[in-house]
């Protein structure tokens, strides 16, 4: 039987995956929305095509955020200060987006929309960009010292070859997430196009995260920790992958979108796998490792919120998977809101 402490570290990874799986299309649609269309009502069809969700989906990195705060205080100090920079220009791209989200329709000059345009795609490409350098960064390690802070520096520590390619693999897997979420969700010309583009990306989002895979193989002690399961998630992860691109050629976008989705997902799930029962990684000894007992709560505190966690949860999804059913039907470039 789980521990509080382990409990706690598997909700808080299964916050993260619900987040990238969702809000990854969200990002996706919304760095595609200024590059797939071929005019304005395309564009406005696909952002219309996000409008019921990309906020509601961004609850979940809240609700992560908020997890570790109470469960995890340790880990949330030495991360968000550690982490300040990368953190700030995420949550700037997650404002400007949501702004540009609400403003580009209100006036019809052509420099209004393209500046709100823009924005769309800073902050649809920022957020999945720096939170992948952040993953990539626990599991490579960090100078983290006797009293849990953080000494990073942010290029070389934070910013380095590998985090890069963890953001460049992230960034282009949402946009082919998005792109097949925006096949599920319209008709016609827009459709075929985002399938067509969904499928061209394939190759060099393969190539990048095979390159992820090996970096992570000979950079990180993870495959030493949990080999056998983390293999069983990569294989996993490239059935799902090439899984996506059989059944976008099939037109079966559901399916598609739902392997895109899985392949973020397990990139996730292999993170917290790889790290556990550490929750960051010291590359100053593993004296200095962060884990789920020296990061941890009191064990009060972590049963109180695990029954307020449960009382709640069922609410939350419910209200979740109700406005997905009913904003589930596709969308023609005759329906079109002033975003």
């Amino acid at each position: 039987m789980l521990s509080l402490n382990e409990l706690w570290f598997v909700l808080i990874a299964v916050l993260f995956v619900g987040f990238f799986f969702l809000e990854g299309f969200d990002f996706g649609v919304g760095m595609q929305s200024q590059l797939l269309p071929k005019d304005e009502r395309q564009r406005r069809v696909m952002i219309n095509s996000i409008g019921p969700f990309w906020d509601a989906n961004e609850v979940w990195l809240i609700t992560g955020a908020g997890a570790m705060f109470a469960a995890f205080p340790e880990w949330y100090a030495t991360l968000f200060s550690g982490f300040y920079v990368p953190f700030v220009f995420a949550l700037f791209g997650l404002i400007l987006r949501g702004v540009a989200f609400e403003y580009r329709g209100k006036a019809q000059s052509g420099g209004w929309r393209k500046t709100w345009d823009l924005s769309i795609l800073i902050g649809s490409f920022l957020p999945p960009f720096l939170l992948a350098i952040v993953f990539a960064s626990f599991i490579k390690g960090l100078p983290i010292d006797g009293d849990m802070q953080m000494h990073a520096a942010f290029f070389g520590d934070i910013v380095n070859v590998y985090t890069v390619l963890a953001g460049l693999a992230v960034v282009l897997m949402c946009n082919i997430h998005g792109l097949l979420f925006t096949a599920l969700r319209t008709f016609g010309e827009l459709q075929e196009r985002a399938r067509k583009r969904a499928r061209t990306l394939l190759l060099p989002t393969g190539v990048l995260l095979l390159a992820f895979v090996i970096m992570t193989y000979f950079q990180t002690d993870i495959f030493d920790v949990r080999g056998a399961l983390l293999w069983a998630i990569v294989v996993l992860g490239l059935v799902a992958f090439l899984l996506a691109g059989y059944f976008s050629k099939k037109k079966r976008d559901g399916w598609a979108f739902g392997m895109t989705g899985a392949v973020l997902g397990l990139s996730v799930i292999s993170v917290f796998v790889g790290l556990f029962p550490r929750v960051m990684v010291s590359s100053l000894g593993e004296a200095y490792n962060l884990t789920i007992t020296n990061a941890a709560s009191g064990h009060y505190s972590l049963k109180v919120m695990t029954i307020v966690a449960l009382t709640m949860l069922p609410f939350v999804l419910g209200y979740q998977i109700w406005s997905y059913f009913i904003f589930h039907k596709r969308l023609s470039d005759k329906e079109t809101l002033e975003y």
